[in-house]
């Protein structure tokens, strides 16, 4: 038998694998974008794409949503768990989120990747994508509802092969599309992620004909390990100890009581341990999040601390631990409702842990920013072709000062990392129209630096149509640091027959022609005393 010879690793080649992994994830992106049928998809962006390597390890990944990236690992674990074999041409699907999903909304598909090596086909990693799906049925149009338990929320997919050796599974593809109220929307965006995928495995393939699989995996052994050791350098630089820090969700949308989360961060040496002990129980209602959830915030954070350049992949989880409670709000089991925990509680996790290590680390801390993603679900008949249309969308807002610089303003903050829908975009695909579209003057939190300011966004309905929101940072605003103003809480507002009425953080209604939404997003906290 052949002797396999030595593969060097040198600082150069290092930087052309991750250069050229990397490439292949954002080129998955760059696919999606193009061939995506939704605006959600083609003009927000909410979407991730990530590149696994056999053993079903991380890689590389492209720069889009946190919340995705940090989970999409449990969503490859839980393929590889439900399949003994897979063969070319397999899409795995899921958005189970107690079995490797976030949220319903969120179908990830995974791909096995195959190379020939000595004319025989060999397994030489995965491809994954997850994307936000604009409605996946359940009780509101968009899947975002304020329910009382996850059955409530949208069709459930455990692990399945949607397409197998190349070919589309039709019953199960019908099964999906028969329980969503735009089947002809989500049957093009589902395409539109095989198409991705199917790109990283050519790109792939392309890698390994030119320099041989054991250099391919040779370099993505040495990019995991340069990742380990570039966080444990980062945990180093903060000083060791315990700190402590309890941020609030407003409410769950059913009791009206603000819940806990509790972050305890213990940084010894390289490592770092997040506990939430302390938090508050899984809620009635849909602000639960899953475990996956609150480690992906937990790395994002980490993650902030890193050089930018620093490689993301399987490594750089290694030093962190995490620890969160079964059965508490950042853990929740079955059939709790989850589909807030993606969006809302994600963001308050962010919050908590960045409280922390702002008292380990007061000069590179942020105040906290919006905190919310201001999620807003809509749906009804659209007159134009008498078929059902479901809008999903989040908004920006006030970004967190910190020491000498002021906050952006109206902006996806943390764990979102979308684009906004343009007006041309959203009144063309939509029956409803954008009144009022700016920043929210004097939101932002005065301080030596200033918070960014919210955005006000006014929605007007020409249609019957049923709305969901699902905010936060209506009750208890983003708070400063070392000595700043808090930015302004977030209102949604009805304007019906020149009457306005505040609605709570979390609503369902039903919208007349002519009535008008109004949403103003929360500002970011000041940083230092004004």
């Amino acid at each position: 038998m052949a002797i396999e010879p030595e593969v060097l690793v040198d600082p150069v080649s290092l930087e052309i694998f991750r250069s050229a992994l990397t490439a292949i994830a954002e080129e998955m992106g760059a696919v999606l974008t193009r061939s995506g049928y939704s605006p959600n998809i083609k003009e927000r962006r909410d979407f991730s794409c990530a590149l696994f390597d056999r053993q079903g390890r991380l890689l590389a990944q492209a720069a889009h949503i946190p919340v995705h990236l940090g989970a999409m690992p449990d969503s490859v674990a839980a393929a590889l768990a439900a399949f003994d074999t897979f063969a070319p041409g397999d899409v795995v699907a899921l958005n189970d989120p107690f079995a490797g999903g976030t949220h319903l909304p969120d179908i990830t598909l995974i791909s096995p990747i195959y190379v020939t090596v000595d004319g025989e086909s060999v397994l030489a990693g995965f491809a994954a994508n997850r994307a936000h799906h604009a409605d996946v049925g359940g009780m509101s149009a968009g899947s975002m509802p304020v329910a009382s338990e996850i059955y409530q929320e949208g069709i459930i997919i455990p692990p399945i092969k949607l397409w197998e050796a190349g070919q589309p599974n039709r019953a199960a593809l019908a099964l999906l599309l028969r329980n969503v109220r735009t089947p002809d929307e989500r049957r093009g965006d589902l395409t539109a992620q095989v198409a991705a995928n199917r790109t990283a495995e050519r790109r792939l393939q392309e890698l390994v004909e030119r320099y041989g699989l054991p250099t391919v995996e040779a370099h993505g052994e040495a990019l995991i390990a340069y990742a380990e050791r570039i966080t444990r350098a980062t945990i180093e630089q903060i000083p060791d100890g315990v700190y402590r820090f309890t941020d609030y969700l407003d409410d769950d949308g059913i009791n009206g009581r603000p819940l806990p989360i509790v972050a305890t961060v213990t940084v010894e040496g390289g490592t770092m341990t997040v506990d939430f002990s302390g938090s508050a129980p899984e809620a009635e209602g849909s602000i639960n999040a899953v475990a996956s959830v609150a480690k992906s915030a937990v790395y994002y954070v980490v993650r902030c601390l890193m050089p930018p350049d620093a490689p993301m992949n399987h490594g750089t989880f290694a030093p962190v631990t995490v620890h969160a409670p079964e059965g508490t709000v950042v853990n929740a089991r079955p059939p709790r409702p989850v589909a807030g925990g993606n969006v809302e509680c994600s963001q308050r996790i962010t919050d908590a842990v960045l409280g922390a290590l702002a008292q380990a680390l007061p000069g590179v801390i942020p105040a906290a920013s919006q905190g919310t993603m201001n999620n807003v679900t809509a749906g009804g008949i659209d007159p134009r072709t008498g078929q059902p249309f479901a809008y999903y969308e989040t908004m920006g807002g006030g970004m967190g000062a910190r020491q000498g610089l002021d906050g952006l303003s109206g902006v996806h903050v943390h764990m979102s990392n979308t684009l906004n829908t343009p007006v041309e975009a959203f009144e063309y695909a939509y029956p409803m129209r954008i009144g009022a579209y700016r920043l929210r003057d004097g939101s932002g939190g005065a301080g030596a630096a200033r918070g960014g300011d919210g955005l006000e966004r006014e929605i007007a309905f020409l249609v019957p149509t049923e709305v969901t929101l699902l905010t936060e940072r209506r009750r208890l605003a983003p708070w400063g640091l070392q000595g700043g103003e808090p930015g302004a809480p977030g209102e949604n507002l009805l304007v019906r027959n020149g009457e306005v009425t505040k609605l709570p953080g979390k609503v369902r209604f039903s919208a007349r022609p002519g009535d008008r939404l109004v949403i103003r997003s929360p500002g970011g906290g000041g940083w230092g005393k004004p």
